[in-house]
Formats: C-alpha cells, structure tokens, sequence
C-alpha cells in the first residue's frame, strides 16, 4: 500500500510503499476512503507531542469500510462504513477505565500515534474501537466528525447547560460544534486571530450573534467558552468574557504556555477544564446527535500524496473547515 510515513520532528511526510497490515485477533482491516488532518497530527509532526511510534503514519479521523476481519471479530461485516477514531485501544483494567472513563486510560494506544494511523491506503484498528458510521454525509464530509467533531462534543458537554457559548478558534471543531449548539437551542459568539475577516464571515454564515478578534469582548456576558485555538493566552482572554460560575474549557491535547493573570479573573467560582481525549460513549452519542441535527461538514479534500501540503495550509490558517486526505 501507499502510505505519507512520518520518521522525525520537523520532516515533511515521505510517501512510501510498504506492506499492507494484516489484522490480528479482535482487529479489522479498513480500506481508506478518506482521513481527515487534526491539529493533533500537526502537534505530532512539529514534535509538540513527543512519544509518536516511529516511524509511525498519521491520521486518527479516518472513514473507510471493513476488508478483512480479524479472528473472533464480532458485530461488524466485511464491506461496512466504519469510523477510526484517536482513541485506538485500552486496558480496561486500570483505575480511569473500571471508573468508566476510558479516556485518561493509563495504557491507551492512539491512533497515528503509538499506532499507525489513516494517512494511508488501508490501516488496521481494533474492532471494538471502531464506529459504524450513519449514512447523509460522504466519506470526506463524515471524517472530521471522528475528532474535530468528537472533542468538539466533548467540550461542549463540559459546558454544561450554558446557553451563550464562546468560541475561540473558529477551525474544523468550531464549526461542527456551532451547529450542534444551535440545533440545542444556543448562542455561539467566535473569537478569532485578530484581523482574520475570513473565519469570522464563515461563523457569522453558520450562525454566529457575534464575531471578532479574541482580544475584543462582546457586549454581554457568556455562560461558558470552549477553546480550540492552542494558544495559552485565550484563556486568561476567555475567563474575562464568562460570567461568574462560567466555566472555560480547553479543548486541546497541546497547548502554549498559559500567562500568568489576576486572581480576579478567575474569582467569582469560575472554572477551568481540560478535555482529554474521548470514550466510545461520546462517539456514540456524538454520532447519532450530529445526524439528528444536520450537521455539514465544510471540507478541502487533498490527494493522499498532499498530505504535506494539506499540514501547510492547516499550520498557516488556511483553511475553512477541515483538510481531508483521498487516497
């Protein structure tokens, strides 16, 4: 098969032919249709995230359907549209997974990072990590519902009942999640980088009561703000636009240094949270959620061989949405 092969930080992508995996016990082989390109992926290549499995093929919101089954797989067909999802394998036996919360797994495997990912022509994954996925949205359309979409849900179910929602970082998980918060009957503001009139017309094109720089506030006061942006600085900015009893939650596996602040901002039993991975349960939830509610996807498919290019534009802000790679 072919394959965008990552060997050390700071390289760009090698593509390279190699032999197709063939799936274990408890495993499927899933031919690629599509894998869409996470911010996670570009933590891993600049080395912001620094155990990868190398050399090690990226890619963990992957779409495709099932072309071999592994001994004693169970549930799922030959020919079915399945989704990969990061969270690729875990213990079950650890403290975090007998608390049903399977994502702060001690002994976790993840998908394109301590195993080979979807930047590829085919990828092998353990079944019971696998979703099968609704029908109403292509392959490239569904993609960046396997993480973007994920963490999004996730963020905003640590928000709690907040009805006026901030965004900040209006990219791939803002705009799945904006949609979602609107089919519940919410108000999303977007924050973006200052001077960017591009994300903010496309949030105010889904929606959004309001849209400016992070560095501006809007005239009234939020119940809670995700943020999706890896930038330190935002939350010190989003804990000065929640209410008292507001909470700010960072959606992000990597982020820059968070700069010291005023106890001020933080008084009044403010809170701040951290999204750490996901379960089987939010993608479950999440899936059935992003249907019922019409959720689109606005994408920008690369050939597999682009997969450099498609980091690029996603390092460089160039993007509306999220960047998917077609083998």
């Amino acid at each position: 098969m072919k394959a965008m092969v990552f060997e050390a930080p700071g390289q760009p992508l090698l593509l390279t032919e190699t032999d197709c995996a063939e799936p274990g016990p408890g495993e499927v082989l899933v031919r690629v249709a599509a894998c869409a390109v996470c911010r996670t992926d570009l933590h891993i290549i600049d080395g912001d995230l620094d155990q990868p499995q190398l050399p090690l093929v990226p890619g963990h919101e992957i779409v495709g359907r099932i072309e071999e089954l592994g001994a004693g797989v169970e549930g799922l067909a030959i020919g079915q549209r399945v989704g990969i999802p990061w969270l690729g394998g875990t213990c079950g036996s650890c403290f975090h997974c007998l608390a049903e919360r399977e994502n702060l797994c001690e002994n976790a495997v993840f998908t394109g990072y301590t195993r080979n990912g979807g930047f590829a022509e085919f990828a092998v994954a353990e079944a019971h990590y696998c979703f099968p996925m609704p029908e109403g949205l292509s392959d490239v359309e569904a993609a960046p519902l396997l993480c973007a979409g994920l963490i999004g849900y996730r963020s905003l179910v640590m928000a709690g009942d907040a009805k006026k929602l901030g965004i900040y970082g209006f990219g791939a998980a803002a705009h799945i999640i904006a949609q979602v918060a609107q089919y519940q009957g919410r108000e999303f503001y977007a924050f973006t980088r200052p001077g960017d009139g591009r994300a903010q017309d496309f949030a105010r094109s889904l929606g959004a009561c309001w849209a400016a720089s992070s560095e501006e506030l809007p005239d009234t006061e939020l119940d809670a703000a995700l943020i999706f942006a890896p930038v330190g600085p935002l939350v010190p900015q989003a804990l000065r636009a929640v209410r008292p009893g507001g909470t700010v939650v960072c959606g992000g596996i990597h982020m820059s240094e968070i700069p010291a602040f005023p106890y001020e901002r933080l008084w009044g039993e403010r809170t701040i949270r951290s999204v750490a991975n996901l379960t089987r349960r939010d993608g479950n939830e999440f899936l059935e959620l992003a249907a019922r509610a019409g959720v689109k996807t606005r994408t920008r498919a690369f050939p597999l061989e682009q997969a450099n290019e498609a980091l690029a534009c996603l390092r460089e802000g160039r993007l509306d949405g999220a960047a998917v790679l077609v083998p």
